[in-house]
C-alpha cells in the first residue's frame, strides 16, 4: 500500500428491494462521493420480478428505485456523480428507459447504460438436454427444465464498459452484489481484467457495504455498543487504487464502523475459504482489518487469483401453495394444550396430515411461573402446511383452524383470520459453463457482447475451495483444558454470546453462521473448542455430517455452514426463519463451558 493513491469514494444507497428510500438524500447531504451504488435484488425477489412482469411485460424491475433516484438525480447530474444499480432485474431496457424518461422530464440531460444478458431461461431446456446445467451444492446434472427465472451472475466488466462510454447512469440485471462495486472501482481506477489482487480488494470492500446499513451497525449482535442504530449512515468504501480500502459513513449519521461491525458484514452469507465471483476468486483467509479513526475501518491485504470456468446461476421452478396460522396459548400446560389444538385441526380436515405434501409445526415460548404480565403467561403454537391444492391450502386448512374455536383448549384464539394460501416457488441454485453466456452493454443504442468472466487468457480449471476445507495448521482439537500458565483451572458455563460475536444468513438452502472471537485468548479457545461436532450440537435437529467449519484467523473467527439447512430456500420453506436471520442469535444464547479465567478476561 502506497501514499498518495487515488481514492474512488463509492455509496451504498440499498441493501435490499424495500430498503430506506432516503438513504441516497442521506448520503448526499452527509458525504463526498463519487458513485453511488445499491442492491436492489435477492433470490425470492426475481420471483416478484416475475410475476410483475407475467402480468405486465413492461415491468419486472425495481420500480423502488426510481423512486429513490428520484430525490437524489439533479443533484448527481450537478456533482456528477455515477450511479450504478441492478434495479434492472429481469428487464434492465425497461428501467434503463424509465430513467431516461425520468431525466427527461426533470430536464436533465443524461447518459444511461444497461447489462443484459443474464437472463437466459429461455435457454434452459436445451441446456438441461445438453447436460451442462449442474446442481451448485451436489454437481448433479439439473433435469428440471421449466424454470420460471434463470439469472446467470454477470460480473464487473459490463458495467466498466458502460461507463467508459459515458454513462453516467448504470442498470443491470443479475450481477454479483459485489460486481456494481468492482465495474465501478475498476473503471475509476483504470485496473486490467488481471489485476486479481485489486479487484478482490474491491469485491471485499463490495461485499461489505452491499448490505447497507448492516456495515454501520445493524443486525449487530453487538447492538447495546453502538448509538442511534435507528438512524444508521449508509455505507462507503474509499477504494484505493491498490484495491485497499477506507468503510466509513456519512458526518452525523448514526450507528458506527468498527472492526467488529464490517466483520459481521463479512462472515455474512459466505460458504467458503474462498469467495468465488465473475471477476476474480477472493481469498477471504488473506483480508486484514485495522480501526483506523473514528468510524473508519481499512480493510487491507486481499488477494485474488483467475475466476473458475463456471458461472452461479438463481433459478426458480414452480412450486405449490403454502399457509400458516398461529395460535396463542395461555398460561399453563402449554404442550398438552398445543397436542390438543393440533389433533382437534387435523380432524377437521379429510385426509388430516397426510394431506399435504409438507408440514412444520412449532411450539414457541414458555410461560414464566407466576406471570406478572399477560405477555410473560404466552406460548404460540405455528402451524404451516403446503400442498398441490391451493383450496385445500388455504381456506381449508385456516378455516378448519378457526373452527376448533370451541372445541379446543381454553382460552384459544390466532394471531389472525382464516387466510387464503400463497404460491410459491422452489429455488434452485447452478452452475453453468461460462463460455454459454453472454453479457451485453448497451449505451445510446449502441450493443458490445462480452464475456462474462474477467479473465483475459482463460479461466481457471480448479472449481474453488470447497467449505468443507480445514485446513488450519492451528486447529487445536479437543477441550481448552489447562490454562495458559500450566495450572489447572476451573471450568464455568457461561452463554456462547458473552465471549464471540454471530452473524447468520442463508444462501439457497444452506444456512451459515459467522463466530467470531472478541479477543485473541477466546480465538483461541474458539478454534480449539468447536469443532463442526460441537457445533451442530448446538443447533437441535443438525446432523454433524451436513455441517463444515471455515477457519478464517485473520477476523479471529470461524464460519460454519449447515448444508440444507433451509430446506429448498426461502421461497418454499415452510420454517418461521426461513432465511436464518435468527439463528445467530440462538447460538449466542446457549450456554458452553469454558475455563474461568477465559471469563476473567473479557
Amino acid at each position: 500500500m502506497t501514499e498518495n493513491q487515488k481514492i474512488i469514494r463509492i455509496g451504498s444507497m440499498s441493501g435490499f428491494l424495500g430498503d430506506r428510500l432516503s438513504a441516497g438524500l442521506e448520503l448526499l447531504e452527509s458525504a463526498e462521493v463519487d458513485i453511488l451504488t445499491g442492491d436492489w435484488l435477492a433470490e425470492l425477489t426475481m420471483t416478484i420480478l416475475e410475476r410483475q412482469r407475467r402480468k405486465d411485460p413492461s415491468r419486472g424491475y425495481a420500480t423502488l428505485f426510481l423512486t429513490q433516484l428520484e430525490q437524489i438525480l439533479g443533484t448527481c447530474a450537478d456533482r456528477g456523480i455515477r450511479v450504478v444499480s441492478n434495479a434492472g432485474g429481469l428487464n434492465p431496457p425497461g428501467a434503463a428507459e424509465a430513467v431516461e424518461k425520468m431525466a427527461q422530464r426533470l430536464g436533465l440531460s443524461m447518459t444511461v447504460g444497461h447489462v443484459s444478458g443474464d437472463d437466459i431461461a429461455d435457454r434452459v431446456p436445451q441446456m438441461v438436454a445438453d447436460g451442462v446445467l449442474l446442481d451448485a451444492d451436489t454437481g448433479e446434472p439439473i433435469t428440471s427444465d421449466g424454470a420460471l427465472v434463470a439469472n446467470a451472475y454477470l460480473g464487473g466488466w459490463p458495467i466498466v464498459n458502460c461507463l467508459e462510454r459515458g454513462a453516467d447512469i448504470v442498470v443491470t440485471g443479475r450481477v454479483t452484489d459485489a460486481a456494481l462495486i468492482v465495474g465501478a472501482a475498476a473503471w475509476a481506477h483504470g485496473w486490467t481484467k488481471s489485476n486479481w489482487d485489486q479487484i478482490a480488494g474491491a469485491v471485499v470492500a463490495g461485499h461489505v457495504v452491499e448490505c447497507g446499513a448492516q456495515a454501520t451497525g445493524g443486525n449487530f449482535s453487538g447492538f447495546a455498543d453502538i448509538t442511534r442504530i435507528e438512524t444508521a449512515g449508509f455505507p462507503i468504501a474509499e477504494i484505493r487504487a491498490d484495491g485497499s480500502s477506507i468503510i466509513t459513513k456519512g458526518k452525523g449519521t448514526g450507528g458506527a464502523v468498527t472492526v467488529d461491525t464490517v466483520t459481521a458484514q463479512l462472515l455474512y452469507e459466505i460458504q467458503g475459504r474462498e469467495y468465488l465471483n465473475p471477476d476474480v476468486v477472493t481469498d477471504l483467509r488473506s483480508i486484514r482489518l485495522k480501526q483506523v479513526g473514528r468510524d473508519r475501518v481499512e480493510i487491507s491485504g486481499t488477494t485474488g487469483r483467475t475466476p473458475t470456468s463456471s458461472l452461479k446461476m438463481s433459478m426458480a421452478y414452480p412450486g405449490a401453495f403454502r399457509n400458516a396460522m398461529t395460535l396463542v396459548i395461555t398460561g399453563r400446560d402449554p404442550e398438552a394444550k398445543a397436542e390438543l389444538a393440533e389433533r382437534a385441526v387435523w380432524s377437521r380436515i379429510p385426509g388430516g396430515r397426510e394431506a399435504f405434501t409438507d408440514i412444520d409445526v412449532s411450539l414457541f415460548g414458555r410461560p414464566v411461573e407466576d406471570p406478572q404480565t399477560f405477555g410473560e403467561s404466552i406460548s404460540m403454537l405455528r402451524i404451516a402446511v403446503a400442498g398441490e391444492d391451493e383450496k385445500l391450502v388455504g381456506r381449508g386448512f385456516s378455516s378448519a383452524v378457526i373452527e376448533t374455536a370451541l372445541s379446543s383448549y381454553p382460552g384459544f384464539f390466532t394471531t389472525t383470520p382464516p387466510t387464503p394460501a400463497v404460491g410459491y416457488a422452489v429455488y434452485q441454485p447452478a452452475l453453468v459453463p461460462a463460455e454459454l453466456v453472454s453479457a451485453y452493454a448497451t449505451v445510446g443504442g449502441e450493443t458490445i457482447e462480452m464475456a462474462p468472466v474477467g479473465a483475459t487468457s482463460g479461466v481457471s480449471t480448479e472449481s474453488g475451495a470447497r467449505p468443507d476445507e480445514d485446513n488450519d495448521d492451528e486447529v487445536i482439537r479437543g477441550d481448552m483444558g489447562p490454562s495458559s500458565d500450566g495450572s489447572e483451572t476451573s471450568n464455568v458455563s457461561v452463554a456462547l454470546g458473552d465471549l464471540v460475536h454471530a452473524r447468520s444468513g442463508d444462501k439457497g438452502g444452506n444456512a451459515n453462521v459467522g463466530l467470531w472471537a472478541k479477543n485473541d485468548a477466546v480465538h483461541h479457545w474458539l478454534k480449539g473448542h468447536m469443532t463442526a461436532e460441537r457445533f451442530a450440537a448446538l443447533v437441535p435437529g443438525t446432523n454433524p455430517d451436513r455441517v463444515t467449519r471455515v477457519p478464517l484467523p485473520n477476523l479471529k473467527a470461524l464460519n460454519f455452514v449447515i448444508r440444507g439447512h433451509l430446506g429448498r430456500g426461502v421461497s418454499s420453506s415452510l420454517a418461521i426463519d426461513a432465511q436464518a436471520k435468527g439463528l445467530a442469535e440462538y447460538i449466542l444464547a446457549r450456554h458452553v463451558t469454558v475455563p474461568a479465567d477465559l471469563v476473567e478476561e473479557r
